[in-house]
């Protein structure tokens, strides 16, 4: 196919540049310094791919979108999908969105996740595309758009929501950040490694993951609620009402405290080790 990737000049668009690429597909990219524009690769392209920030994403649909055909496929890579969605589904072309579980610092797609939202594609459509992902080794997770962004909301809202209030917790006590780090076990560097990674990103990403999913306030929530009725639990110094709240809690992650166990167990052996 020609695969056309409007903001293939950007980290995730050159990341899928790279895959589709190796599937021997001809691939053209457009960007804000390319002679190329994003009409020209809807004009010219068999599959047209828009990987924008997730603030933009829509207008940019929405400007390309009168211009594709029925013979066409058009697809996203944002973090969001109901909105991108319903926005290619006002063009003639087939739709699928599509959400990458990673950055584009990973090597390749081998053991990652690609969330795909096939809205109006034929069989064979659907299995071009997803199936390259599947070649590359990524697993693929069919969702629709609406139960995509309840997910993610949870997924993405809740734990990066969770992680940055951690973050500023600890920077509101005062604590030095570098002489913590020296007192840490490897178990507690793992927490610390996924704040230190988190605020090692660009800011505007997680702005938009939290604030444009209609999904996460409610969520938030419910963590506010999970905070304070803990925080009632600690501040009586009550035993048996904190093994009730921990023991619910570990009975609803049973199915996945065996695994968790395990992989953070080679993490921190890799870590003694390094």
């Amino acid at each position: 196919m020609r695969v056309g990737i409007v903001g293939g000049t950007g980290k995730m668009g050159a990341f899928f540049k790279k895959v589709w690429e190796a599937e021997g597909h001809q691939v053209q990219v457009s960007g804000r310094n390319t002679a190329c524009t994003s009409v020209d690769l809807a004009r010219s392209s068999d599959m047209v791919v828009v990987s924008v920030p997730i603030r933009r994403t829509v207008e940019v649909i929405d400007n390309i979108a009168p211009i594709l055909t029925e013979g066409q496929i058009f697809c996203d890579l944002t973090s969001l999908k109901m909105k991108p969605v319903e926005a290619m589904l006002r063009s003639s072309a087939e739709v699928i969105g599509l959400h990458p579980m990673f950055g584009p610092t990973v090597a390749s797609l081998r053991g990652q996740t690609v969330i795909a939202c096939p809205e109006r594609c034929s069989p064979d459509t659907e299995q071009a595309v997803l199936g390259t992902f599947i070649n590359q080794g990524a697993r693929v997770i069919r969702a629709t758009p609406e139960g995509h962004d309840r997910m993610m909301a949870v997924i993405q809202g809740l734990t990066h929501f969770s992680t940055l209030c951690l973050a500023e917790s600890m920077r509101r006590t005062g604590i030095d950040i570098v002489t913590a780090l020296r007192c840490t076990s490897p178990v507690y560097r793992i927490e610390m490694g996924v704040i230190g990674r988190l605020l090692g990103q660009d800011p505007d990403l997680y702005a938009d993951i939290l604030t444009l999913n209609p999904f996460i306030p409610p969520v938030i929530e419910e963590l506010r609620q999970a905070l304070q009725n803990l925080e009632e639990v600690v501040r009586r110094g009550d035993q048996e009402s904190f093994r009730s709240f921990f023991l619910r809690n570990a009975e609803a992650f049973a199915c996945d405290r065996e695994r968790a166990t395990r992989e953070t167990d080679a993490i921190i052996e890799f870590l003694v080790n390094s």
